[in-house]
This record gives structure tokens, sequence and C-alpha cells, in this order.
């Protein structure tokens, strides 16, 4: 039986593992990617889907049940280990692209994001954990970009691929094989090649820390307001999926209104995501930097890209501020990961990452809602000026709130542990 000494961590120690890990994670995005350019187009062209608001609802039904299952995944992930969560997530990925090519209503595919929803979840988080177990804490925030980097190319890559192939063959059932191709094989590498992490988080910490083994009821109230740090990044990671859910909904539909092509649209949507890749830098940078400024500056870049959209026109200016907006996500995303990775004991890391990617993921449907209003009751401009402003409000409340948390040179500090009555004496009834 292996002993904590002989569980090194480091990125390049299991540069195989960890590789497999970000090819799984790439898949992940190709995944969420393959829906990205197409399926709002094909609610309007194919299903004859008016409403913004309830083509939004695809969004909404994948935020929120993406969002709980985060929660659950983190926890799961501690008690039965990483790779059985991996693997049910994938294996919960493999009738979707059946019901993409089948559905024959808007409510099919509505319903069938939840499955969606799950699959990302549990594979991303556990991709992410697994990451982060197997690099250790002084290439946490490297890990942690790498992890989006590739996750949010994948992305980049599925709206491009299936764009193209859209305007080549048609919506569907075309776009929909790449992706059954895509979930068969993560499906069986996180069967037959994929090996267990979490006994690297376990032989990471010290049990007899007072923050040790915190109950999860603790470390849900813990992350949510228990701490001003890890609030102020709930809160922004909530805030800043509105630009991915306005990049899902509202930009495709927005440029294609403009007298753009399903191809080009493809590519905007493609360009924003492509910039994700840039979180290995990102990531990096934080590691050397600290986490607060590259956050704080990401939530500025993003919404002042969001906005400038709706002020140009053009295939190029569209893809420059796409890029724009990208690189400013690409500033924040990992390093508001970092966060709670740093903040959380290694006993609980896991469940704490799940607790913001909870409150992360809910921004999907909230967002969809916000802005499916917006698109609807407004114009569809409205959209883009709702979340530039979101974000430059919760971009404040980081530059208020959020103390430094890198582990070298940090300033936060967890809560001090409750004040226990000394040994032996007797509590008053």
């Amino acid at each position: 039986m292996s002993t904590a000494t002989d569980l090194r961590q480091g990125i390049r120690e299991h540069l195989g593992q960890f590789s497999l890990h970000v090819l799984l994670v790439f898949a992940t995005g190709l995944t969420i990617g393959s829906e990205r350019a197409v399926v709002p187009v094909l609610g309007e062209e194919l299903l004859g889907v008016t409403s913004f608001l309830v083509i939004g609802s695809f969004v909404v039904s994948f935020g929120f049940v993406k969002a709980l299952l985060n929660l659950y995944a983190g926890k799961w992930g501690e008690e039965y280990g990483r790779k059985p969560v991996l693997i049910l997530g994938w294996a919960t990925a493999l009738p979707l692209p059946v019901i993409l090519i089948f559905a024959p209503t808007w409510g099919w595919i509505t319903a069938g994001n939840i499955l969606l929803g799950i699959n990302q979840a549990l594979t991303w988080s556990m991709a992410i954990n697994a990451k982060v177990d197997l690099a250790g804490p002084d290439q946490r925030g490297l890990a942690v970009g790498i992890d989006e980097a590739f996750g949010y190319t994948g992305v980049a890559a599925g709206a491009w691929i299936t764009g193209v192939i859209a305007a080549q063959t048609s919506l569907r059932p075309e776009p929909f094989y790449f992706l059954a191709a895509v979930v068969v094989l993560a499906f069986l590498i996180s069967i037959f090649l994929i090996k267990e992490t979490v006994q690297y988080a376990q032989a990471e910490g010290d049990d007899d820390h007072h923050d040790a083994n915190l109950p999860f009821n603790e470390v849900l109230k813990r992350a949510t307001y228990g701490d001003k740090t890890l609030f102020a990044a709930a809160q922004a990671g909530h805030i800043e999926n509105f630009v991915d859910t306005l990049f899902w909904i509202a930009v495709p539909l927005y440029l294609t209104s403009q007298g753009l092509g399903i191809a080009a649209v493809g590519v905007v949507v493609g360009v924003h995501s492509a910039m994700y890749f840039s979180q290995i830098a990102t990531g990096g940078l934080a590691d050397r930097i600290g986490r607060r400024p590259p956050v704080i500056a990401g939530m500025f870049l993003a919404g002042a890209g969001v906005l400038g959209m709706v002020f140009v026109e053009g295939y190029l200016l569209w893809a420059v501020l796409a890029a724009v907006s990208g690189l400013g996500m690409a500033l924040l995303y990992p390093n508001l990961m970092t966060v709670p990775g740093d903040a959380a004991h290694p006993t609980w890391r896991s469940a704490g990452m799940g607790v913001y990617r909870m409150w992360r993921d809910s921004g999907y449907g909230v967002g969809a809602i916000l802005i499916g209003l917006s698109m609807e009751f407004v114009n569809p401009e409205a959209a883009f000026y709702m979340t530039a402003i979101l974000m430059f409000l919760s971009g404040a409340v980081v530059y208020v709130w959020m103390e430094e948390t890198h582990p070298d040179f940090g300033t936060h500090e967890p809560p001090a542990p409750a004040t226990e009555p000394p040994t032996g004496a007797i509590p008053e009834d």
C-alpha cells in the first residue's frame, strides 16, 4: 500500500494521466460546443420557435441541473473517488446525440439538455479535481489554467466544426454524428485508461488541522457566505457565466439577424471560446502574481468586449470584440476557480470547489432567463447592455471584498474555529 511519501505530486511526474485528463476535458468542451452555433438556429429555423425566452429554455435546464450536480459531484468525488463519477458523467451523455437528431419539438431538446448538464457537471468537475490532485499546490493555478484552456478550446472547436458541417449539409443530423463519436470515445477512455487520483488529495492535508474534515453543510456555508473572499468569488463566477450564456443564446441569434451566415456565426462564437486557450498562460501567471489581479482585470475586460459588440457592425469587428471578451474570461475564469482551491483544506477541497461551481453554473440558468427576457421584451441589444453592466458591478465587489489567496503570499485567512471549552471543563446546563 502506498504511503503519503510515495505519492509525489507534479504535472511532470504524472504527465501521462494528466494528459489523458486534458484530452477528456477537451472532449467535454467539444460536447457542449457542438450545440453552441447550431441548436439555437435549429430551434428557430426547423422547429419554428419564435420566442427568445423559449429558445433560452434549453440553457435554463442545462444551467440549473449542472449547478446542482456540481455541488454533489464534489461531494461524491470525495466519497467514492474521481473515476467512478467521471464514468457516470460520460455514460449520461450517450443518449444526447440521439435526442438532438430525432427531437420532434423544442421541449425534447430542453429535456435532453438536462443530460448535458449532468454530463458537464460530473466530467468537468472530476477532470479539474484530478488535475489539481496530481499537480499539487505549487502548480495549482497552472493545472486549472490548462484544464479550462483545453476545455474551452474544445467548446470553440465544437462550435466551429458543427457550424461548418451544418453549412455544408444541414442543421441535423450530420453535426450530431460528430457529437456521438466524441461521447463514445470519451466514455471508453474513462473506463479503460483513467486511474484514480483522490489519494493524492488525501495525502496532501493535515487531518489534525482545525480546518480539516469540515462537514458538508459547513463547507456549503463557508463557500457561500461564511467567508467574504469566497462569497466574492462565488458571485463573480455566477455573473461571469452570463457572458458565456450570451454567446450561447443571444450572439448567434443577434448575428444571424444582422445577416451573418451560420458558418461565420460559428467562427465568431468559436473565436470567443478559443481565447480561453490563453488560460494556460493566465493560470500560470496567477501562480506568480496572485489570483486577485487577473480576476479583477478579466471582469472589466470581458464586460467591455460584450458592450462593444452592439456599437460595431461587420464580421471582422464582431470577431475582434468576441476575442476581447474571451481574453477577459481567460483572465478571470481559471483564477476564480483557484480561489476556493487555495482556501479549502485538502480534505474538503473537492466539495468546496463543487460549491463554487454550483454558484458559478447556476449563472447559466439565471443568465438565460434574464437574457431571454431582455431580448423578448426589450430588444436583442438589451441583453448585451445588461450583461456588461452586471460584469462591471460584480468586478467592483471583487475589488472591494476579495483577498489574495495565493498559498505563498496571500492575505486571506480562513475563519477562526469555534471556541472550545478547556479540557476537563464541565459544560453548563
